[in-house]
């Protein structure tokens, strides 16, 4: 059995991991062009799922694929079974089909969604210290953050927190040298070169800059979160006075 099995016409290579899961890699670093694959690729995969998918899990540049062995195996053609075909290569095979149709499947406009944001003060206490770092001003910075568009790559760490891309070098800035022990929901941070909101109330080290009303894990609905992988945000900038309306009507 070969290690990796490439597929150039898709731009992607495809890796055995352990007897239960392959990998299928579209590139080795954060782009959105790499994204749009693994978006479109996972979107193949909900409508043409092959014998034995249990699911898959999407990351920046790859999707791992896990699967049962004995019902993918049962399912491979007379061919397969002749030679006696391993399981990560009868997998393989269905994922390497399912590229060519995802290279032949135009891109999704992504879906653009705004979160107002109420920046600085008790809302985003380290602005401040951001806009030091920066040598800018504390409306500089929010001009910067809030003028930017930003791709959600991923949804991890937290129910429904939000990895952003797109965040200007002007304002990247490193995390905080102690994380704190509990963050507001909403709070809006920058961590890097990223920037994300946390949508409950957890540990985090990222600086904050600022706080939505708006409710990010949803649980009682479906999808719970609301971000999608491949969706837009836009940041919006709102006063207390809007937050609290915010709070008290919904959003």
């Amino acid at each position: 059995m070969e290690n990796i099995i490439s597929n150039t016409a898709c731009a992607m290579d495809i890796f055995p991991l352990g007897e239960t899961a392959v990998r299928v890699v579209f590139g080795d670093r954060i782009h959105p062009d790499i994204h749009r694959h693994v978006e479109t690729f996972a979107k193949c995969l909900d409508r043409n799922g092959f014998p034995g998918m249990i699911e898959y899990v999407p990351s920046y540049c790859a999707i791992t694929v896990f699967y049962q062995p004995d019902i993918a195996a049962g399912a491979a053609s007379a061919d397969d079974r002749l030679h006696d075909r391993a399981a990560s290569d009868i997998v393989a095979a269905w994922l390497r089909q399912m590229g060519a149709l995802a290279n032949g499947n135009a891109p999704e406009r992504p879906v653009t969604v705004e979160i107002p944001v109420c920046y600085g003060g008790s809302f985003g206490p380290d602005l401040e210290a951001v806009a030091a770092y920066h040598q800018m001003s504390a409306d500089e910075v929010i001009s910067v953050h809030a003028g930017g568009q930003y791709l959600v790559y991923t949804i991890g760490f937290a129910p429904g927190f939000p990895y952003l891309g797109g965040l200007s070098e002007r304002i990247a800035t490193p995390r905080r040298p102690t994380p704190r022990v509990s963050v507001a929901p909403g709070s809006v941070g920058i961590g890097g070169s990223q920037t994300g909101i946390y949508p409950i109330s957890t540990p985090g080290g990222w600086q904050l800059i600022g706080r939505t009303p708006a409710a990010l894990f949803r649980p009682e609905l479906q999808p719970p979160s609301l971000l999608q992988a491949g969706n837009i945000v836009k940041f919006r900038p709102i006063s207390p006075e809007e937050y609290e309306a915010y709070e008290e009507g919904g959003i």
